[in-house]
């Protein structure tokens, strides 16, 4: 009688500890408008990277002085270009990423 009254108490201090832990790691991996979630932020990397790659594959733009970054799919191009048509044209390889929804395109003709 006494063991199973011990082991009921364990069971539940177990399961009540499990939830408060389940809890705490999902909150720890949700998004807020100001901060990616995990999953998210991995997306956002993918898309720099390919984003970055095409730019130096392009030879029109092949520039190593362009900033890429991603934020919830919403891309920002900063830094300097030498004309006109490598703005659009970088801007143009932002959008054409699969899953940016966004660009920014603020770079700087020189």
């Amino acid at each position: 009688m006494k063991t199973s009254l011990t082991i009921t108490r364990l069971l539940t201090v177990c399961a009540l500890f499990g939830a408060v832990s389940v809890g705490f790691l999902a909150s720890g991996c949700a998004g807020t408008p100001t901060k990616s979630s995990t999953g998210e932020y991995v997306d956002d990397s993918i898309i720099t990277a390919k984003i970055k790659t095409a730019l130096l594959e392009d030879d029109t733009v092949k520039s190593y002085a362009i900033s890429v970054t991603t934020f919830k799919n919403v891309v920002q191009l900063s830094g300097f270009v030498n004309n006109e048509l490598q703005r659009e044209t970088a801007g143009r390889i932002a959008a054409g990423v699969s899953g940016v929804q966004q660009v920014h395109n603020n770079l700087i003709i020189k």
